[in-house]
């Protein structure tokens, strides 16, 4: 399968606590930055930062170091940017 868009899925499980798994997919090669922040737009977490292969990626993320509540996962790639909600629930 050639995937022709990038995409950010949903991360699951979602609400989680502590872990949670983010997948995202790129058409081609590009310089891909994955971050995760707080409801004030704080960045809290730089997951991936550089250059990936095409295809389906996956990321565990573990915010057991962070509070409850709404965060968002920023994935940007190339002048690709999209954004998901999550929740940590403790």
């Amino acid at each position: 399968e050639v995937l022709t868009e990038y995409n950010l899925s949903q991360n699951y499980p979602n609400p989680f606590n502590p872990t949670t798994t983010i997948r995202f997919s790129l058409p081609q090669r590009s310089h891909v930055t994955l971050k995760v922040f707080d409801v004030l737009g704080r960045e809290v977490a730089t997951l991936v930062e550089g250059e990936l292969n095409p295809g389906e990626h996956s990321v565990v993320f573990n915010a057991q170091n962070l509070p409850s509540g709404v965060y968002s996962t920023c994935l940007q790639a190339g002048s690709f940017v999209q954004q998901r909600k999550m929740v940590i629930i403790r």
